[in-house]
């Protein structure tokens, strides 16, 4: 009888991104043995370091779903968890600011649906109050979050990191997952990089972010029914030259697709304003400078202040849908074997915003479908 070429391990996380990181930790807080392999040269290299860094309240997603549930469940655990690992944070509040009639009806909606949600102290605000609270904005009502905030992500990640290599946990950089396949005793894994591995893991938890469903269509015994199509949503960021106007983040009535141009201020006092949204077909992280005409038009609606030449090209982040441009919005998916049918596996799909707010939830939920 010969020997197979797999070297057997427990649990096996792709991806170190945030929510991964997360995973890994939850999973080997639980006793469990762990490696993580990232395809990157480090941990958080994509959508997780391409964000607004804001700690989510929970406000827009609709009640029951996947989003809301682990976005308010995850906030909280995030400012506890930052408050006892020493993570850069401030919970700065945000405002909801309407900048017509019709966007100031809208806010009573937006109210409902946090406080459907579980989210505390959402509080309308009449213009005067708003601009009294920040006086270089312009509006006709606002809606006051106060548990929205700001987090040093990078130091966030660093410490879910640590936590998991204090309890067993290995990293794997460099090490793409070439091929998959659903055998007898769970998931064989092929990893290339310099070091190529094979893994027979008795849990493959593919939080490939971006990459995840590509990922999950290599794994042979996966039904491919169960495999969502992957689609991009570019947010484009500019920085503005000086100090932010505002001490707490500015965000206008929602836009389809995305949260609209706001406004966030970095842990350094820097101000930021985007995401926008742009679909594209392939991953591209260049941003065009000429998006910023768009930029100047819906942040002058709200600070009319905003001089010319002050925003300047910053970064661009990618979200990974699961829906096409002008579909339903969508939720999160994690997906175990009781939606697909293959032991020992565990797929996230669809993990853009709130994600980083919702790691340690979204953590949570996977470590107990993989105690079943």
């Amino acid at each position: 009888m010969t020997s197979s070429p797999f070297e057997t391990v427990d649990c096996v996380v792709i991806g170190a991104g945030v929510v991964g990181l997360a995973i890994a930790r939850a999973l080997a807080l639980a006793g469990r043995e762990v490696i993580v392999v990232e395809a990157t040269e480090g941990i958080g290299t994509e959508t997780s370091s391409r964000n607004s860094e804001v700690i989510h309240a929970g406000i827009y997603y609709p009640k029951g779903s996947l989003m809301a549930l682990t976005c308010v469940a995850g906030r909280r655990l995030l400012y506890a968890y930052c408050k006892e690992h020493g993570v850069p944070h401030r919970n700065c509040g945000k405002l909801i600011v309407a900048t017509n009639e019709a966007e100031s009806e809208r806010l009573a909606e937006i109210k409902g649906r946090a406080e459907a949600n579980g989210v505390e102290g959402m509080r309308l605000l009449s213009a005067a109050e708003a601009m009294a609270m920040e006086p270089n904005l312009q509006c006709t009502a606002a809606l006051l979050s106060p548990s929205t905030g700001i987090i040093d992500s990078h130091s966030y990640m660093l410490a879910l990191q640590g936590d998991a290599e204090a309890c067993g946990a290995m990293y794997a950089f460099h090490s793409p997952v070439q091929a998959a396949r659903v055998a007898n005793a769970g998931i064989d894994l092929e990893v290339g990089g310099a070091e190529p591995m094979k893994l027979r893991c008795r849990l493959v938890v593919n939080s490939a972010g971006l990459h995840a469903p590509t990922l999950a269509k290599k794994i042979v015994g996966l039904p491919s029914d169960r495999v969502p199509t992957a689609y991009y949503a570019k947010g484009n960021y500019f920085t503005l030259t000086g100090r932010s106007p505002f001490s707490r983040l500015i965000y206008p009535v929602p836009v389809p697709g995305g949260l609209g141009v706001h406004i966030t201020v970095d842990l350094g006092g820097q101000a930021k304003f985007g995401p926008d949204v742009e679909w594209i077909d392939s991953i591209d992280y260049t941003v065009d400078p000429h998006r910023a005409d768009k930029f100047y038009a819906a942040v002058r609606r709200y600070w009319p202040g905003l001089k010319d030449g002050a925003l300047q090209p910053g970064y661009a982040g990618i979200r990974p849908k699961t829906v096409p441009q002008g579909a339903p919005a969508q939720d999160f998916v994690v997906q175990g074997p009781a939606d697909h049918g293959v032991p020992g596996l565990i797929n996230l799909f669809g993990i853009e915003s709130p994600g980083l707010t919702a790691s340690l939830a979204l953590a949570e939920r996977v470590r107990d479908i993989a105690a079943t």
